[in-house]
């Protein structure tokens, strides 16, 4: 059953309790490698059901358009102070509602409409929100795009600083959404500097690793960093933008009046958990084993003929490149979901497919790490994915029956949190 219970809302409403219910069973009985994905503490989910949600609290603390924000005020203060202690950084707003209206708070704080702005592009690993052409940022302002190489799939610095050069952007950004290697903050720092730029760094996917040790911190370098509060952090679905003192004054502003109205007290209040478990040793434990766990893993795939993009990975995703298995990334996920192995199809660098059917898949080793798995496990994960591969290209339907039975079997011995 859901952890905690859910009792008055199967009373109140048993057809979204039973859904509540369902999804929290399939949570536990699958392999969840969404990189994007994890599973918060239960503490987490109990701050996310307070009665916060109650309160309006348009403003910042101390300076509320709203009366009654005596114990609102603490909460967002706490949730502030505890993300300037975990990440080392000198202010915190921890208002945005999630990763991309954080991102765009960036554009409205520093650019006008127009001017230009450089990220990594999409099918290199980018972000929609750094620029991409369907994406209001590239269309609301002049965009510009740096790739990988095609023989590393790595940023290539020598490349970005030229184009840097030559377009003279107001804001550059780093970071992505399926970048498997380290960021090099100093050297996107050096050519930020070079052209006059604001340095923004997405660290969406791996501020948990930045918490924990196991990434190298983009604070000192960038002045400004953007991040969800979900995925490797470990917190509700949220977002915190993370500043010098000489750049905190434009971002809130653009977060509140600019983008928003009132924050989400009871999401405000998870993040100050996930933020105060953040900050324990055993949490610096999980991140390493996060990228422990992604570097057994990646190890084992290749070991069973997979290409990974880049070879392999720094942190906890791994980007797989499926053409030489002979199948698409879209039918494989979606066998790899029957069997019990959730993760996205997703699309590789210099991609000849189209992007709703790609040629790779992207996994991260976050939730799994939760759950307790550790590089042990991942030898047999690895086998799984390449049965299930070879499975749905020789139209067997019982051999993914099966794993999907040997997955629930194992997922057994290992608890999840918000199920019991």
């Amino acid at each position: 059953m859901h952890q905690p219970a859910i009792t008055d809302l199967a009373a109140a409403d048993p057809e979204i309790a039973g859904l509540v219910e369902q999804e929290a069973k399939r949570q536990y009985e699958k392999i969840r490698l969404i990189a994007s994905e994890n599973y918060v503490s239960t503490a987490v989910l109990e701050a996310t059901g307070t009665v916060l949600t109650n309160k309006y609290s348009e403003g910042y603390a101390g300076k509320r358009y709203y009366e009654g924000q005596q114990v609102i005020d603490p909460v967002e203060n706490l949730a502030i102070e505890r993300a300037k202690a975990v990440f080392g950084v000198e202010h915190a707003n921890v208002q945005p509602y999630s990763g991309s209206p954080a991102n765009l708070a960036v554009y409205l704080a520093f650019l006008q409409p127009g001017e230009t702005v450089m990220g990594m592009a999409l099918p290199a690993g980018g972000h929609l929100t750094h620029g991409w052409n369907v994406s209001a940022t590239g269309k609301w302002f002049r965009s510009v795009a740096y790739g990988v190489r095609k023989d590393t799939g790595q940023v290539d610095l020598d490349e970005v600083r030229d184009l840097a050069l030559a377009e003279r952007p107001k804001v550059i950004w780093c970071g992505g959404t399926a970048i498997p290697r380290t960021i090099d903050y100093p050297g996107f720092a050096a050519i930020a500097q070079e052209v006059g730029a604001v340095l923004a760094a997405d660290i969406a996917h791996i501020a948990g690793l930045i918490a924990g040790g196991a990434h190298p911190s983009p604070v000192g370098h960038a002045p400004v960093i953007t991040t969800t509060t979900h995925k490797t952090l470990r917190g509700p679905r949220g977002a915190m933008i993370l500043s010098d003192a000489e750049h905190a004054k434009a971002l809130d502003r653009a977060v509140f009046p600019g983008l928003q109205g009132g924050p989400h007290n009871h999401t405000t209040a998870a993040i100050a958990v996930a933020l105060g478990e953040a900050s324990k040793p055993e949490f610096s434990t999980y991140a390493h084993a996060i990228v422990a766990n992604a570097k057994a893993l990646a190890e084992a795939l290749v070991e069973r003929g997979f290409d990974l993009v880049t070879g392999g990975t720094d942190n906890h995703l791994i980007l797989i490149d499926l053409t030489n298995k002979g199948i698409a990334g879209k039918p494989a996920a979606k066998a790899l979901d029957r069997a019990g192995i959730e993760l996205n199809y997703n699309s590789v660098p210099f991609d000849p497919r189209k992007p709703f059917d790609p040629s790779g898949l992207r996994l991260g080793t976050g939730a799994i790490t939760t759950r307790g798995l550790g590089t042990d496990q991942m030898v047999k994960v690895a086998e799984w994915i390449d049965q299930v591969v070879q499975a749905e290209n020789n139209g067997d339907e019982a051999a993914i029956e099966r794993i999907a039975g040997e997955i629930r079997d194992l997922l057994g011995n290992y608890p999840m949190p918000g199920w019991r």
